[in-house]
C-alpha cells in the first residue's frame, strides 16, 4: 500500500485559529505527525459556530464543537498545556526535544519567556524547523501589532480590488490571507527540510499575514509598478483582459473567460456577430481592452436572449472557456469534484482532503479533527 511522502515527520503546533492550523492540517494530509497543542481552553475556533458537530469521547462524555475547527485540523493528535505549569511545560519542552518542525502563531516574543523561542528549542533541537507566523513579521514598525485576516485584507490592497466599482469594498468571502499564508508556510517549511538534508541545520521561518497578502495581488501589483496608474475594483471585469467577465443569460449570469483572439472569435461565432473580430478595435485584446465599454454592451445584448444553459453548452462546444456562477452547494456537488475524490469524511465528519494526488504516494485522510486532549503524553521518541 502506498504510503504518504511525509511518514516520520513529527510537527508540533502551538497555533490557532487558521493560519498556522492550515499548516499543520496540510502537513498531516502528507503523512506528518501532527501533535496539536492546546491551552486547557482550548483553540478558539472549537467555538466558532453553529454549526457544531457533537462527537463522543473516550471518558463517556460529549464534546461540541465547531465545523470551522474541523476544517483546519483533521488527522491532528490534540494535547492540552498550561504554559504557566512547570510540569506542563517540560512535558512539551522534551517533545518539541523530538520534533522535525515546530508552528507557532504568538506575538512576536511571546514564547521567549517560557524557553519555547527558535534560539532556546534550536540549542537543543538543532535541526528544528521552527515556522512562525504573525501579522506583519517578527521586525518592521508594525511587528508587535496583532493581525487578524479581514484587517490584513483590507491593509493588502485586495478589498479596494474587489466590489462593485460603485460599491464599498469588500473582503473575500473565506479567510483568503490566512489560507495562503498557510499554504506558503507550508512551501517555506519543506524547503527547509530540503536544506535540513543538505546542512544537518534547522532554521526559523518568518512569516507574515501582509507579506503574503500584498504578494498575492500578483498582475494587479505588477500593472502599477510598471505602468504607474493605480488599479480599482471593476466588478467581474478583468484589468488586462476582455471579454472576462460575468455575462446576462435570460435566465440568470454564466461568467465567459477569453484568454486569446481565438477564443473571442470563436465566442462571436456563438453570439452570431460575425464582424466584432475583424474590426480594428476588437481584434487583437490590447484593443478590447482599450475599448471594452463598447464592446462588452454588445456582448451582453446577445447573451441576454439566451439561456444560461443553451449558451454554456454552445461555448463548451466551440472552444470558449465559460461557466456558471455556483453556490457552495452546487460547486460540492459538481460531478468533477466527485470523479476527483475532494470530499471526504474520516469517521463520518465531512470535510475536503488537501487538493494533491500523487503518481505513488497517498495522502493520509482517514482521521478527523482531535477532541481537545485525547492525545497522551509519552510519544514515542
Amino acid at each position: 500500500m502506498a504510503e504518504p511522502p511525509l511518514k516520520g515527520l513529527r510537527v508540533v503546533e502551538l497555533a490557532r485559529i487558521l493560519a498556522g492550523p492550515w499548516i499543520g492540517q496540510t502537513l498531516g494530509d502528507l503523512g506528518a505527525e501532527v501533535i496539536k497543542v492546546e491551552s486547557p481552553e482550548g483553540d478558539d475556533t472549537r467555538r466558532w459556530g453553529p454549526p457544531f458537530i457533537d462527537r463522543p469521547r473516550a471518558d463517556g462524555t460529549t464534546e461540541r464543537v465547531a465545523a470551522y475547527f474541523h476544517a483546519a485540523n483533521r488527522g491532528k493528535t490534540s494535547v492540552t498545556c498550561d504554559f504557566n505549569d512547570p510540569a506542563d511545560l517540560a512535558r512539551l519542552r522534551g517533545l518539541i526535544q523530538q520534533a522535525d518542525v515546530v508552528v507557532e502563531n504568538f506575538k512576536v516574543g511571546a514564547l521567549a519567556r517560557f524557553g519555547l523561542d527558535y534560539p532556546t528549542l534550536a540549542a537543543g533541537n538543532p535541526g528544528l524547523v521552527y515556522a512562525s507566523i504573525t501579522g506583519f513579521g517578527q521586525d518592521g514598525p508594525r511587528a508587535g501589532q496583532p493581525g487578524y485576516d479581514f484587517l490584513i485584507q483590507g491593509m493588502s490592497g485586495i478589498m479596494d480590488l474587489t466590489g462593485d466599482p460603485d460599491g464599498e469594498p469588500q473582503k473575500v468571502g473565506v479567510a483568503w490571507i490566512d489560507i495562503f499564508t498557510g499554504l506558503y508556510g507550508v512551501i517555506a517549511v519543506q524547503a527547509a527540510l530540503a536544506e535540513r538534508a543538505r546542512s544537518g541545520r534547522g532554521q526559523h521561518l518568518d512569516l507574515s499575514l501582509l507579506d503574503c497578502g500584498v504578494a498575492v495581488l500578483a498582475n494587479q501589483a505588477t500593472n502599477f509598478l510598471l505602468g504607474g496608474t493605480v488599479p480599482h475594483r471593476l466588478g467581474n471585469a478583468h484589468p488586462n483582459i476582455v471579454p472576462y467577465q460575468l455575462f446576462p443569460a435570460c435566465d440568470g449570469h454564466l461568467i465567459v473567460a477569453c484568454g486569446n483572439d481565438r477564443q473571442f472569435a470563436a465566442l462571436c461565432r456563438v453570439l452570431d456577430l460575425p464582424g466584432l473580430p475583424g474590426d480594428p478595435d476588437f481584434a487583437t485584446n490590447p484593443a478590447r481592452v482599450a475599448h471594452r465599454d463598447r464592446l462588452v454592451p454588445v456582448l451582453a445584448a446577445a447573451t441576454a436572449r439566451r439561456t444560461r444553459a443553451d449558451l454554456i453548452a454552445a461555448m463548451e462546444a466551440a472552444g470558449v472557456p465559460a461557466g456558471p456562477v455556483n453556490d457552495v452547494a452546487e460547486a460540492l456537488a459538481e460531478p468533477q469534484i466527485a470523479a476527483r475524490g475532494l470530499r471526504i469524511a474520516p469517521e463520518g465528519i465531512p470535510g475536503l482532503r488537501t487538493p494533491i494526488r500523487f503518481g505513488r504516494s497517498a495522502l493520509q485522510t482517514n482521521r478527523p479533527a482531535p477532541a481537545m486532549g485525547d492525545g497522551k503524553w509519552g510519544f514515542a521518541e
